[in-house]
C-alpha cells in the first residue's frame, strides 16, 4: 500500500484496519496492532518520501463507546470510528449512540455515517441533521467513503455538512492496492456536492491532516 501510494504521488497514507470488535472482518487484536506499528515505523524509516500514519477504524460499540478504550487509542495518529453492528436499533437509540461516540476526543473522523450498501442494505435509521450539528460543534470530520458499494456520505448530506462547516475527508476504503482507485469515485461525489479543496480534510499536507485529530485531543 505504501509503495503504491508513493508511486501515485501521495505525501501520506493512513493504515486503518478494523478494530478487534469486528472479528468477522479480521479486526486486529492489541498485540497485532503493536506489531503493525513496528512495521509502520520501519516503513517510514525506509521510505522518507511518504509518511505512513498509524490509524484505526474503531468500532462504535452499542453503548456509544469506542473499541479498545482510551489508553490504547492514544497510540494512534488518528482514529476513524464507524458502526458495523446492531443496525436494527431505532433512530433515537442509533443517533444517541453516534453522538456519544463523537464526544470521545479520540474520534477524528466518523466513517461511512449512514451504513448503506448500495443495492444491498438501506441506511440504518439515524438523524443525520443532529450528527452533522454535533460534528460541527466537536470538530469531527465526516467521511465520504469511496468504496463503490457505499459512496457514503451521499452528495446531499455532503452539502449539508459543508454548510455546517464540517470537514469531509475522502477515504478510498482500500483493502488492497487496486482499491486505491476508489478515491476517484469519492472525488466525483465531492464535486457533485460542490465541495472545494478547502472542504476536504485530506487535501491538506500531513501536518494539516493530523492537526485536526490533535486539536480534538486537546
Amino acid at each position: 500500500i505504501a509503495a503504491a501510494c508513493h508511486a501515485a504521488g501521495y505525501q501520506y497514507v493512513g493504515i486503518t484496519d478494523h478494530s478487534e470488535a469486528s472479528a468477522y472482518a479480521g479486526g486486529l487484536s492489541k498485540d497485532a496492532l503493536k506489531r503493525q506499528h513496528g512495521e509502520i515505523d520501519a516503513c517510514n524509516r525506509a521510505s522518507p518520501g511518504l509518511r505512513v500514519l498509524r490509524g484505526i477504524e474503531a468500532d462504535i460499540l452499542e453503548n456509544g463507546t469506542l473499541d479498545y478504550g482510551s489508553d490504547f487509542l492514544d497510540r494512534f495518529d488518528f482514529v476513524i470510528a464507524s458502526i458495523h453492528t446492531r443496525f436494527e436499533m431505532d433512530e433515537k437509540a442509533m443517533t444517541k449512540r453516534v453522538l456519544k461516540a463523537m464526544d470521545d476526543p479520540h474520534l477524528a473522523i466518523l466513517g461511512h455515517p449512514t451504513g448503506r450498501l448500495l443495492l444491498d442494505r438501506d441506511p440504518y435509521p439515524i438523524d443525520m441533521a443532529k450528527v452533522i450539528a454535533r460534528a460541527a460543534e466537536r470538530g469531527v470530520a465526516i467521511e465520504i467513503n469511496a468504496d463503490p458499494q457505499r459512496l457514503d456520505m451521499g452528495w446531499q448530506l455532503c452539502r449539508e455538512a459543508k454548510a455546517a462547516g464540517v470537514r469531509i475527508p475522502i477515504g478510498a476504503d482500500a483493502h488492497n492496492v487496486a482499491g486505491l482507485a476508489n478515491v476517484d469515485l469519492g472525488i466525483s461525489m465531492a464535486r457533485k456536492a460542490g465541495l472545494t479543496k478547502d472542504d476536504v480534510l485530506n487535501t491538506r499536507d500531513v501536518e494539516g491532516f493530523l492537526g485536526q485529530a490533535q486539536a480534538r485531543r486537546r
